[in-house]
């Protein structure tokens, strides 16, 4: 769907491109547009009121003229509104597809982005709702999984720049240069402000291997790669949920990362059932997402059937012998079964599963603190071992299907194509290194990625053409 490559593109190079494609596909592009697609059919009354109350009645371009651009800027993967422009001003077969006598400013493009970046959303929503009964038509099974994953988009900010992160691993590896206990990379970690000084909402990320300062954003999929939600956890959405938990940065990024996302789960679900009428079956989710209290919510809220999500290692138990338990779900001594282990009362700590403490039964009070007496104590601990029991702990070990099972496996392996469709939001379609701080034309720009997305599988299956769900190009063909 995109001529952009990995490596950077010229402005000659893009350019080539647009001309090529316009020259040699554009008559049937275009009949292809005439014939299957109107792009008012799908604009929200709203977005039409919004956008003539603002320019008045001797408005120069129309919206469907404006919204054609930049699905065109996303088809082609032109990564800024620079190109656009320049790219429009030689190019009148590219004016014409668009509808333009003239070509807008750079000012007026971006004016657009950040004034209607409500309306944007509102149009992306209305799109997942066409796009419901489609995705079910062509492939139900695919359809029914529903996928989330977080990644983050990088505005232009200081702290982006690597020089900004060596700078400070070099300084401390000269600081520490005679210390080789020191975990430098930790350490840095640590000194990092944990959100972008222009900013407060650009928060500090560890992402596919590397620090990055972004704007977060949940990212929903089904089986078939086809977005479903997009939601930035802005302050607009914690005044939405204020009982997300302020989280504090640890010296753990990994953790960090994990705590996020799972906290970040339940409001998205919310927000996305309350705008949707649609049901899935199957929740799929990485590790991050293992939490005691992700699954009762899952299966018992949302209604999934099945929640396939890996085992985190932070919330598996050691290799240490594990003990059994009684009738009443106490657990027993791992070395003497007869012995219960004593109750000693609710842990609700925050960003913790309501857990239950049991304690030793072989052990006392002296000085004020716990010991263990054990003859042959199962840890080397001198407070003695100690379980928890979780309420929701059956759910975790069976959520709506056995782990590791063929089934289990398979089901999972369709996780990575919420990945596939965030890499193309970013590369394909140029909202991975946006040059510009602001939040709303961040937002827009993403909203458009999906908009084009959900666009081309309506033309797609209009077209009869449902392998074709991914790529306009081959829809062209």
């Amino acid at each position: 769907m995109s001529f952009n490559s990995k490596k950077q593109s010229s402005f000659g190079d893009l350019y080539e491109q647009a001309k090529d494609w316009a020259q040699n596909d554009k008559p049937q592009f275009l009949e292809m547009l005439d014939q299957y697609l109107d792009l008012s059919e799908f604009l929200p009354s709203s977005f039409y009121s919004a956008y003539y109350k603002y320019f008045g009645r001797k408005r120069e371009y129309g919206l469907e003229s404006m919204l054609s651009a930049f699905i065109l800027q996303k088809i082609l993967g032109i990564p800024t509104l620079v190109l656009l422009v320049n790219i429009f001003a030689l190019s009148s077969d590219l004016r014409d597809f668009c509808g333009f006598k003239s070509v807008p400013d750079i000012s007026q493009f971006s004016r657009f982005k950040t004034k209607f970046e409500d309306n944007l959303e509102e149009l992306f929503y209305h799109l997942v709702d066409v796009t419901e009964p489609l995705c079910r038509k062509i492939d139900p099974l695919k359809s029914d999984l529903f996928i989330y994953d977080t990644t983050g988009f990088e505005p232009y900010v200081t702290e982006n720049n690597p020089k900004y992160i060596n700078n400070i691993i070099r300084r401390l590896k000269n600081i520490y240069k005679k210390d080789k206990n020191v975990n430098i990379y930790a350490f840095a970690y640590q000194s990092m402000p944990s959100s972008a000084q222009v900013n407060q909402e650009i928060k500090q990320l560890y992402i596919n291997g590397h620090f990055c300062y972004v704007y977060k954003a949940g990212i929903v999929t089904n089986g078939l790669g086809v977005i479903r939600h997009i939601s930035f956890f802005d302050d607009e959405f914690k005044d939405n949920h204020p009982e997300i938990p302020v989280e504090k940065k640890s010296d753990s990024p990994d953790e960090d990362k994990s705590i996020g996302d799972s906290t970040s789960l339940k409001p998205v679900l919310e927000d996305y059932f309350n705008l949707h009428n649609h049901h899935y079956s199957t929740f799929i989710a990485d590790s991050a997402f293992d939490n005691y209290q992700t699954y009762p919510f899952l299966i018992k809220d949302f209604g999934f059937d099945k929640a396939v999500i890996p085992l985190n290692s932070r919330n598996i138990k050691s290799d240490m012998l594990q003990p059994e338990y009684n009738e009443n779900g106490w657990p027993l001594c791992p070395k003497d079964s007869s012995l219960p282990m004593k109750p000693n009362g609710w842990c609700r700590g925050k960003n913790r599963s309501p857990r239950f403490k049991f304690v030793c039964p072989k052990t006392n009070h002296k000085g004020g603190k716990r010991n263990c007496y054990c003859e042959e104590p199962c840890t080397d601990s001198s407070y003695g071992r100690v379980t928890y029991t979780y309420p929701d702990q059956d759910l975790r070990t069976y959520p709506g299907i056995i782990r590791n099972t063929d089934d289990w496996i398979d089901l999972y392996k369709k996780r990575g194509v919420v990945e596939q469709t965030i890499n193309y939001f970013k590369d394909a379609m140029v909202t991975g290194n946006l040059k510009t701080q602001n939040l709303k034309s961040i937002k827009a720009d993403v909203f458009l990625a999906g908009i084009t997305q959900l666009l081309t599988l309506i033309l797609a299956d209009k077209m009869d053409k449902p392998e074709n769900i991914r790529s306009l190009r081959s829809l062209i063909a």
